[in-house]
């Protein structure tokens, strides 16, 4: 009985190694006390302070032993006031309240001078890890400037001043002028309230919230509807007097409770006087445990999460049986996606090369061994790479890698062509063939081999399911979830190899001259996908000469100059009638490539210089982008015209990437819609430090994934979009992103 050599056993250890490595790239980081516990201290109206702790993940804060003392002798403290904290039961001090992710004490000044004052704090702290960790005791010098305080006006309450004028003359501090409050309503919903002092106004169309948070993204903001008002800067708009009120709903990754970070943003007025600059306010907020059946439904006409989020949310929470089952039906899907069809000449040529003898066990054998090769191999280098933060893509597109595996299909050709037999060393075969029990063990691990080196072809796509798999690993630091759900998505790429692979043991001819005829076909084949691995960094014209060349070759082989003899079999006629073609579709490639031309669908298309002006708005083409500074620039300029802004990731190795340019943004509808947005495109061909820095930014895998932002210069997280899409279901997903209650 042949066995299947030690492919199988190396898998186990594979997964086992993830299932040891998973604690340990999970275990908690010891944080230095000013690490863990990070605070800020600022003016709450006139006559108090706040002062604002943040709390990392997995570390906690005693509300019992937090308190602020006074260090400045002509002022006077009253009783602080802390927000609520989580019931604990401490193995030490009994029954406590902790605070995680953040906590508030409002200090209120019972006595302090008239004018500008520095009151001189001390804060008192106590905290612990999770991981068992307690720290002593803290006390925390720190000092707040208190700006000046007249008396009491027509309506009898205090006013602040911003120098010392009085309070008809000289417009309030922005700190007091809108003075907003975070309520956790539920776990999908927060509601921001602002408090506006008499005679100032907010914009509504200014009020944002946004995060960089990969577990829980804010959705669209709900507001009431605003009073009319003409503005000098922004016409006839509107505005909220006295008191405004923003719901926020929530979309979340999973059901744990989890610390969320966001931004406020807003800008406001003084009645006939000053406009304040935009303003952004950092909070910190503690989401309960939630149900996610009870999560409230998207909005219509826009997901309440991309699709890479929601498979993330499932691998992180959802059952492992249930996850493996559905990423390899993903994986499945994604077999016939360019990227992976270019293995189907790789395996084919594989068993082909097996000579007359192949049998369809044997086929089914080593069918499986290039599967599990290619899926052992993508699943450890996916899980390496992600839990080290880098982009695996980026990684193994380097020149090198290329014209390298590119060189070893062009040797597999060859040897196709019967030049020479690819054989392993026999000294080393010997020793195989002794571990294995086998006489032709050395094909098995040729083919294991081969399925190493075929992921490479895989990792030429960035798809949702991908980046789900990998955003596990990276950012909640659960390799083996994460491992789990890519090994399944190879599983399900392979299938069809798998079946294709074992159909031709049993399809092929056994033996005569048809076998060599066959071998050759793959052979063209292989030297098709070295030219297809070449395309990603050689120029559009050269890529176009080579296949013209194959193509070329390819005819004459399938004999377009032989004349046909009259008792010529159908199978001859048929391969004659094929290379005739290649040859004239080849003619027009070589035609094309010198003339300039980079379409292979379009070879002979020249577009003539005419006196006629392109009328398409200039907003229809793309600007380049390097860096972070680049980007903040442009969103920064487009913020200011009130436009939204499309950043399309994009690099010459990406096979989708040129899929989208050719066949989805040549769309006319396409290219109408997009002149309503300001398009930027960042060129990440050469992974250079600038390029990972902007992908690191966004947490980017690689390309192509295309990243929305509103008007007010803000990431639509809903609408990021990963992968090829074609030109209708962009466009719908354009239309969404335009909507007016999304795009504002």
């Amino acid at each position: 009985m042949t066995k299947l050599p030690g492919l199988a056993l190396m898998t186990s250890w594979l997964l086992l190694a993830l299932a040891a490595a998973a604690p340990a790239a999970a275990e908690q980081e010891i944080l230095r006390p000013e690490a863990a516990f990070r605070y800020t201290v600022e003016p709450a109206g006139p006559e108090a302070v706040r002062v604002r702790w943040i709390i990392e993940p997995e570390h906690y804060m005693y509300r019992e032993r937090m308190g602020v003392e006074s260090r400045s002798p002509s002022m006077r403290l009253g009783e602080p006031e802390l927000s609520a904290g989580i019931p604990y039961e401490d193995e030490f001090f009994g029954e406590m309240e902790i605070y995680r992710g953040s906590a508030e004490i409002l200090v209120p000044l019972l006595d302090r001078p008239a004018g500008p004052a520095r009151l001189e704090l001390t804060l008192l702290s106590q905290g612990c890890a999770d991981i068992g960790l307690c720290y002593p005791p803290q006390r925390w010098d720190t000092s707040v400037e208190l700006p000046a305080m007249a008396a009491a006006g027509a309506a009898g309450s205090p006013t602040w001043l911003a120098g010392g004028g009085t309070a008809a003359n000289e417009p309030l501090p922005a700190e007091a002028a809108f003075s907003p409050s975070v309520e956790v309503i539920d776990p999908f919903n927060l509601r921001i309230s602002f408090d506006i002092a008499d005679g100032y106004y907010l914009y509504r169309h200014m009020l944002g919230v946004t995060s960089s948070s990969t577990d829980v993204q804010p959705g669209e903001p709900l507001l009431g509807p605003g009073e009319p008002k003409w503005d000098e800067e922004y016409g006839d708009t509107l505005v909220f007097y006295r008191q405004a009120v923003i719901e926020v709903p929530l979309s979340r990754r999973g059901p744990a409770s989890t610390r969320f970070e966001f931004l406020l943003q807003y800008q406001g007025c003084k009645e006939d006087s000053i406009c304040y600059p935009p303003m952004s306010r950092e909070f910190v907020v503690l989401l309960p445990d939630a149900d996610l059946a009870a999560a409230p439904a998207p909005q219509p006409g826009a997901p309440a999460q991309s699709e890479q989020d929601r498979l993330s949310g499932l691998i992180a929470s959802g059952s492992i049986m249930t996850v493996m089952a559905l990423f390899a039906g993903l994986g499945l899907l994604l077999a016939f996606t360019p990227c992976v069809l270019p293995m189907v000449p790789i395996l084919s040529g594989i068993i082909v090369g097996q000579g007359p003898d192949v049998t369809t066990r044997r086929a089914f054998l080593l069918s499986l061994t290039f599967v599990l090769g290619m899926a052992v191999t993508y699943t450890a280098a996916g899980a390496a790479f992600a839990a080290a933060g880098q982009q695996i893509q980026g990684l193994l597109q380097q020149t090198w890698v290329i014209v390298g595996v590119a060189g070893l299909f062009v040797l597999l050709a060859l040897a196709m062509f019967g030049f020479y037999d690819l054989q392993i060393p026999s000294s080393l075969q010997t020793r195989l063939n002794r571990l294995s029990g086998q006489q032709r063990a050395g094909s098995y691990y040729g083919a294991a081999i081969m399925g190493m080196i075929s992921a490479l072809v895989v990792s030429t796509c960035v798809t949702p399911p991908l980046v789900a798999a990998l955003a596990v690993i990276a950012q909640a630091g659960d390799v083996m979830r994460g491992a789990l759900a890519l090994f399944a998505l190879s599983i399900g790429m392979g299938l069809p190899l798998l079946i294709i692979g074992t159909s031709a043991g049993r399809l092929l001819p056994r033996a005569g001259a048809w076998m060599n005829a066959v071998k050759a076909i793959f052979g063209v084949l292989l030297l098709g996908v070295a030219v297809w691995m070449l395309e990603r960094i050689l120029p559009g014209p050269v890529t176009l000469a080579l296949w013209a060349v194959l193509l070329v070759v390819a005819g004459v082989f399938l004999g377009a100059f032989h004349a046909l003899d009259p008792a010529a079999t159908p199978g001859r006629q048929l391969g004659k009638g094929l290379g005739v073609i290649a040859l004239i579709y080849g003619a027009a490639l070589l035609i094309g490539a010198l003339a300039g031309n980079d379409n292979p669908w379009q070879p002979l298309r020249f577009d003539l210089p005419t006196a006629a002006t392109d009328t398409r708005p200039a907003g229809n083409e793309f600007r380049l982008i390097k860096s972070v500074a680049d980007l903040e620039r442009e969103l920064a300029v487009a913020r200011n015209t009130g436009q939204p802004v499309m950043l399309d990731f994009y690099a010459d190795w990406c096979v989708s990437c040129k899929e989208m340019e050719r066949y989805t943004f040549s769309d006319a509808a396409v290219q109408d819609t997009m002149a309503r947005i300001v398009l930027l495109k960042a060129d990440v061909t050469r992974v250079d430090a600038d390029d990972q820095a902007l992908m690191q930014h966004f947490g980017i895998v690689g390309p192509p994934t295309i990243v929305f932002f509103g008007t007010d210069g803000s990431e639509r997280r809903n609408f990021r979009l990963v992968g090829f899409k074609p030109a209708g279901d962009f466009l719908t997903h354009l239309r969404a992103f335009l909507a007016p209650a999304t795009a504002a």
